[in-house]
């Protein structure tokens, strides 16, 4: 029930962030008649910033929803490293539940369900194909993130079709793919510092947290859009036909994914668990 409850408010929460964006911009383009602006820009940016709280409230409310799958993957790994793998392995076999609905045209490549499965296997072994299923019954969200975007960007495709296809490449791969990966590393550092410095001040942490989302956005969106959101950048991916090219997956995807992992690693081992620090204060008492 959990799992279902987390699958939904994935897709949902994933549905709405791509159009979040693209209603900002069409009231400061269409409604004021800004365009681009600087006071039209200012004005994006405090839509930005109200639409950011609302995603957050709409996170706690929902136990734990998310629009951005890096922002899974960075608490999965803060936890145990096995059971990140597990998690992370057994959740995108819902893949096999789209293609026998008649929706494999909206999953990504089946070599994935493969990779997945591979993965839990490594990390349980003796578990067998049958735990790492009925794991993955506790989140399946990969697919409802991916397919919350599909679904909104084709929408928003259609209902208004001069908003453009969403953020492109604009310089080569490798560039393109150090840009992202350094946005995500930064956020994640930034995320996992107001986690572990202020963990009770919900509106504190969404406000330092959404000023630094849209700054690293501003350095970003001239080159790869600034999107740390693999999910979201794959909705408009998929809308243009270049969602399965050797770009889209190594800078919106991979490096996203690396810079996230480097980021949990590098903080936990500069950072020490507050547990050890009171120890230590502890045994200097004594």
């Amino acid at each position: 029930m959990v799992g279902a409850r987390l699958i939904v408010s994935d897709f949902v929460l994933s549905f709405m962030w791509v159009w979040a964006g693209v209603l900002a911009k069409m009231f400061v383009v269409k409604v004021l008649g800004l365009g681009h602006e600087p006071l039209g820009e200012v004005i994006k940016c405090g839509l930005s910033i109200v639409y950011m709280f609302l995603f957050a409230f709409l996170g706690k409310v929902t136990h734990g929803g998310a629009y951005n799958p890096l922002t899974v993957l960075s608490s999965a790994i803060s936890g145990d490293f096995s059971q990140f793998l597990l998690t992370v392995g057994a959740r995108i076999p819902i893949q096999n539940l789209l293609e026998n609905f008649g929706l494999n045209k909206y999953a990504p490549n089946s070599k994935l369900v493969f990779l997945s499965v591979f993965l839990a296997e490594i990390v349980n072994p003796s578990g067998g194909l049958s735990s790492v299923l009925c794991q993955s019954s506790k989140r399946l969200s990969l697919h409802s993130w991916v397919l919350g975007s599909i679904y909104g960007v084709r929408l928003i495709i259609e209902t208004f079709p001069e908003v453009g296809l969403g953020p492109r490449l604009n310089v080569n791969i490798h560039h393109g793919a150090l840009t992202e990966g350094v946005l995500t590393f930064a956020i994640v550092i930034i995320s996992l510092g107001l986690a572990r410095n202020i963990p009770g001040s919900f509106y504190m942490k969404t406000w330092i947290s959404s000023v630094s989302k849209i700054a690293l956005h501003i350095l970003g969106s001239d080159l790869t859009g600034g999107c740390m959101n693999p999910a979201a950048v794959m909705g408009w991916a998929y809308a243009r036909g270049d969602h399965i090219t050797k770009e889209h997956i190594l800078v919106y995807w991979l490096a996203p994914v690396e810079a996230t992992l480097l980021a949990v690693w590098t903080f936990k081992l500069i950072v020490r668990p507050q547990t050890e620090k009171k120890k230590d204060s502890k045994s200097k008492s004594e």
